[in-house]
């Protein structure tokens, strides 16, 4: 019995062998189809990602061209815009000048009297003085700088003085379009001779002007010579730093007085100056200015003591010559750094001098005068923010020969001013700037430049503050 079982279930095993096959194979073909299936999908989906970022780049591409056709396009309506701005006014707001303000104050001690101060030995200015006593405002400063247009820059600088008064200081064009170097400039400037001139006073390292500035070119203690007129500046193409330049002016201010038709001044200045090493640069230059003043006056006291008014006319040369060198480690200023500078100014005066010219009976005569006159200042920064410096100043009178004296008409103490002697002065200060918008200043100045040989000790606190946009002052 048992046998006819087993039999029998081989038997069906054996008749159903052949259907388990066919299953299995058929499963095994559905598994490889539905892979293909698959695989074929995904290199579809890669083919549509790879041709939309082929559309999108070449959009870009599209878009991109466009855009520099729109800016070529655009360039050249500005620039006709430009062509027919200018033949058009402009309006208010066409642009925004840069305005900035400069407000200055001192305290003040003299032991002499401010009111009489004079240089001895030299033909006054007219423009003498120290200062007033006690506290009081300094000249203060109101600035407007901008483009015009491609061709020209402008630049109008009012001075506000103590007693009220207002004073263009500055009012100039200058070209922005010349080629090969050059620079026009017009109007109202500061001359370019020597190396404190161009420099305003609040950016002075010293309170007041060196006496040979006062002496020689009229500036007075606060302020630097002008000329209403052109000047033509051009500098070299080179490493090194080389520059000249001509002026010509009406000759309004001291030595000139204006009195002339056409040109009233002209000077010629050079300037060369570069690095000598990482941590040294310097400047040096030479000037020269021409005036012709005619009737230029001056107030003085004949021999008893009687105020007499005596007056110039002639020629007026003066020669300059004028150095900077600073060092800072490795040309980093902040920390520490040292300016040495230095001027030298020759004057050359010939002419007629006419004596007590209000009187009836005016007395003139020949005058001739070589005189000379110099300062030399340093100033170290010793730490961050503070600065220490010392100025010697010295004028020689030199030779003076004035013909109502040489001829016995008159005695050379109807001359008082014009007798020889040697103006110094020594000037020790000491400044704090809490940034570059503020600093603090004190001073100190023994003066013996009074033609009465009196010594007046000065002291002077000065503060300055500026306000707005303000350029960066020269080398």
């Amino acid at each position: 019995m048992f046998k006819i079982h087993v039999a029998l279930v081989a038997a069906v095993v054996a008749l159903g062998m052949p259907q388990l096959s066919h299953a299995t194979v058929d499963a095994e073909l559905q598994s490889i189809r539905e892979e293909i299936k698959q695989l074929k999908q995904s290199y579809e989906t890669r083919i549509e990602e790879l041709e939309k970022r082929l559309h999108d780049a070449e959009t870009k591409a599209a878009q991109a061209e466009a855009s520099a056709a729109s800016a070529n396009a655009s360039a050249t309506q500005a620039q006709t815009a430009v062509v027919i701005a200018s033949a058009r006014p402009a309006s208010e707001s066409a642009f925004n000048p840069a305005v900035s303000a400069v407000l200055q104050g001192t305290y003040n001690n003299f032991s002499q009297n401010p009111n009489t101060f004079q240089i001895g030995g030299f033909i006054p200015p007219g423009n003498e003085g120290v200062g007033d006593r006690g506290f009081s405002l300094g000249e203060s400063e109101l600035n407007i700088a901008a483009n015009i247009d491609p061709y020209f820059r402008g630049n109008l600088t009012v001075s506000l003085s103590p007693n009220n008064s207002v004073e263009l200081e500055e009012a100039w064009f200058q070209t922005l379009g010349l080629s090969n170097g050059f620079t026009l400039k017009g109007g109202r400037f500061f001359s370019g001779i020597g190396y404190l001139n161009e420099i305003h006073q609040h950016a002075w390292d010293f309170v007041d002007a060196p006496l040979a500035y006062q002496a020689f070119l009229g500036t007075g203690p606060r302020g630097n010579y002008s000329d209403d007129g052109l000047q033509l500046k051009w500098i070299a193409p080179t490493d090194l730093f080389i520059e000249l330049g001509a002026e010509a002016g009406n000759g309004n201010n001291f030595p000139g007085n204006g009195d002339k038709n056409g040109i009233g001044t002209w000077s010629l200045f050079s300037h060369v100056g570069g690095d000598i090493s990482d941590s040294y640069a310097y400047r040096a230059g030479i000037s020269y200015l021409q005036a012709w003043p005619s009737d230029r006056q001056y107030n003085d006291l004949d021999s008893v003591g009687n105020p007499v008014t005596n007056s110039f006319s002639g020629n007026s040369r003066l020669w300059i010559g004028d150095f900077v060198m600073k060092w800072a480690p490795n040309g980093n200023p902040t920390s520490t750094n040292i300016k040495l500078q230095g001027e030298y100014i020759h004057r050359i005066e010939t002419g007629t001098l006419n004596f007590d010219i209000n009187s009836a009976l005016p007395v003139p005569g020949t005058y001739s005068s070589h005189q000379g006159g110099w300062y030399l200042q340093g100033v170290y920064q010793f730490v961050p923010r503070w600065r220490v410096g010392l100025r010697h100043d010295q004028l020689e009178a030199g030779t003076v020969n004035i013909g109502q004296v040489q001829n016995g008409i008159l005695p050379a103490s109807d001359f008082p001013i014009l007798i020889s002697h040697t103006p110094k002065r020594n000037t020790l200060m000491l400044d704090y700037s809490p940034s570059e918008f503020s600093r603090f200043r004190l001073q100190y100045a023994r003066d013996q430049s009074r033609p009465d040989g009196v010594d007046d000790n000065e002291l002077m606190l000065q503060y300055i503050f500026s306000m707005g946009a303000h350029g960066a002052h020269k080398f």
